[in-house]
């Protein structure tokens, strides 16, 4: 059952809740209103984690803790130096919790080597060595539980990214009073958010390695690592330059463990399957409420994810999912209106969420009854289409069924079987990426690319362009996108990008926020789009190369969409072989390890994607019926 939340609602939530929102962004309202104290909390095998605690002042009542683990940073440090605000939102800070910093094992003023989304343990012995982050977060609470004076016994945790992650890793084995948890865009599985993405390598990453790749000799209150200075804005240009990701060594040494633990494990091998947390999400015991932008960059698998892991795995647990128009932590700060890229969703969108939904779910179970009667649905969800808040009792909705749209000759798109024997192709040259963006930047990471324009890529002969004529209704996708190709290509190897795009009417108006030189008349929204190196096809685990010439099915999933192609635009799909720098360059030529390609195994292929009614190409979407 879907519930529609339109524009006028949240506009009249930001006209109440404006006067209360600059009141908590005063930077005195911390000082005047908490106490702060720090305390190197000793864990289960000795190792001692900094954790910061900001107390209120006010004794009269106790109040629940709110936690946040995270590797970035849980100052500032020392007598007197005080965060500006406190919490998720200034609505919580100003309604009075415990809040709780903490530096994970290995970061900052903690203690303990590092280790990137550490493995949790499966079968515990009790052994005190036998730690992960959930027993560090379970000790934590123990330790706050006892020594941290005027509570009531309950805790919350919440965090975004990667503390996201630390959130989500509190739920096995939980502790107790931990009763509930918001992983917000957390990272789910590193083979499949952030660094990789169904084994193809994102570049755009690759300078985020210097946070994460650097043991600290021991607790520091400064930076220990040093960022590469790529002496250019121009990331195409620099990453073309470098070549071969074997040349990357010039940059980061046998001291930067990450990295070579990047090269070393190009398959989803047991490195990386033993630091996901998805494998670990049952008997969760306390309330979940996962968060996610649908224009996230970097976590948009952690969060859907988590989400159905947890739904498949524990029935009878609370779990719900919140899906805004958000890119990368959006729903934290508050400017207004929301935009990402060129695309306008509303004003005061985050404000909303904050006040009405983040704050109604930890307050229900920390402060209130605690029970599963928060008035929140199972999962509210933007229309990026309509600008709307919908609510839904399942996700994927269970209205929602599969319909597959076929490629076409001469570029058409239906749910008609394709006729004929017919195939489209390009030359995908590694010596001439698509660029995924126009913007000239180097990015740390990326963002805004999510809803850009892509008309530049469409125009370009290796891309693929596949469309369906005018709709002359309303087409609500919801849920999941699944792409089933058949492909070929001359050489060993190659990556295959599979894009959604929302063709706008040539007359459609510009809004206030359309960026300079943009016009959004015949804009090509992205509004969903996912690579697989095609070595993969098969297994993450077991590459395997192409047969040259061969027909070959190339399946993989999308991530989620919820989306109104409305009357009078076109659903279009983009395929095409590189993506750069967003992802690294395949080199076509099959070789086992594509970060020690040589630059002289990156050759030209002739790629052919088959729409024929014996080996039919289609993307399977999960439309909503008409008026659902």
């Amino acid at each position: 059952m879907r519930q529609t939340l339109t524009r006028m609602v949240l506009l009249g939530a930001w006209m109440l809740l404006s006067v209360s929102f600059s009141q908590a962004q005063s930077d005195d309202y911390v000082r005047e209103n908490y106490v702060k104290a720090e305390y190197d909390i000793p864990m289960r095998d000795g190792v001692k984690l900094r954790t910061v605690v900001y107390s209120p002042k006010d004794t009269s009542v106790k109040y629940p803790f709110l936690m946040q683990r995270t590797p970035y940073n849980a100052g500032p440090y020392g007598e007197g130096n005080m965060r500006n605000t406190l919490g998720p939102s200034p609505f919580l800070m100003e309604d009075g919790y415990i809040f709780v910093y903490q530096d994970v094992r290995g970061r900052w003023m903690s203690e303990g080597r590092y280790d990137n989304m550490r493995p949790t343990v499966g079968e515990r012995t009790g052994d005190p060595n036998e730690i992960d982050e959930s027993t560090d977060t379970y000790d934590t609470i123990e330790w706050l539980l006892e020594n941290v004076s005027n509570h009531n016994g309950k805790v919350g945790q919440w965090g975004i990214s990667y503390p996201g992650f630390y959130s989500a890793a509190a739920l096995p084995y939980a502790h107790p009073n931990l009763l509930a948890v918001s992983p917000q865009a957390p990272i789910g599985d590193f083979y499949f958010d952030d660094f990789h993405h169904n084994g193809a390598y994102f570049l755009s990453y690759w300078l985020a390695t210097s946070v994460f790749g650097y043991q600290k000799e021991g607790p520091t209150d400064e930076a220990w690592y040093e960022m590469v200075n790529p002496g250019t804005n121009d990331g195409y240009q620099f990453f073309m330059d470098m070549g071969s990701l074997k040349n990357a060594d010039n940059y980061y040494g046998t001291d930067n463990f990450f990295w070579q633990q990047l090269k070393s494990n190009p398959d989803y091998n047991e490195f990386w399957q033993k630091r996901s947390i998805i494998p670990h999400l049952t008997d969760v015991k306390p309330a979940v409420m996962v968060v996610g932008g649908w224009f996230d960059a970097e976590d948009l698998y952690g969060p859907l994810t988590i989400y159905k892991t947890i739904e498949k795995n524990n029935p009878d647990t609370y779990n719900t999912l919140v899906m805004g128009p958000w890119s990368h932590g959006d729903w934290s700060r508050e400017r207004g209106h929301q935009t990402v890229s060129n695309m306008y969703f509303g004003d005061s969108i985050s404000t909303w969420y904050q006040k009405e939904v983040e704050y109604t779910f930890f307050t229900h179970f920390l402060k209130g009854e605690g029970d599963k009667n928060t008035r929140l649905p199972e999962a509210y969800v933007f229309n990026t289409g309509t600008n709307e808040w919908d609510q839904f009792d399942t996700w994927p909705p269970k209205e929602s069924s599969w319909e597959s749209f076929f490629l076409q000759q001469n570029g058409g798109l239906s749910t008609d079987l394709p006729e004929g024997n017919r195939f489209s192709s390009f030359e995908s040259d590694p010596a001439n990426p698509v660029p995924y963006t126009q913007d000239i930047k180097l990015t740390f990471t990326p963002r805004k690319y999510m809803a850009d324009d892509q008309r530049f890529a469409a125009r370009r002969p290796d891309v693929l362009t596949f469309e369906t004529p005018v709709l002359d209704e309303d087409l609500t996708v919801a849920g999941e996108v699944l792409a089933q190709l058949k492909v070929a290509t001359s050489q060993t190897d190659a990556d295959w990008i599979v894009k959604v795009i929302d063709v706008f009417p040539g007359d459609y108006p510009n809004h206030e926020y359309v960026l300079d030189g943009v016009d959004m008349g015949n804009y090509h929204l992205m509004v969903r789009s996912e690579v697989i190196r095609g070595r993969y096809r098969e297994s993450f685990s077991d590459p395997k190369p192409f047969v040259p010439d061969q027909i070959t099915d190339v399946d993989f999933q999308l991530q989620d969409i919820y989306h109104t192609f409305k009357k009078g635009h076109k659903l279009q799909i983009q395929i095409q072989s590189t993506w750069f720098p967003l992802i690294d360059r395949n080199p076509q030529k099959y070789v086992p390890n594509i970060f020690e390609a040589e630059d002289s195994d990156f050759v030209k292929a002739l790629h052919k994607v088959f729409h024929t009614e014996d080996f039919p190409s289609k993307i399977n979407l999960m439309v909503l019926p008409s008026g659902k």
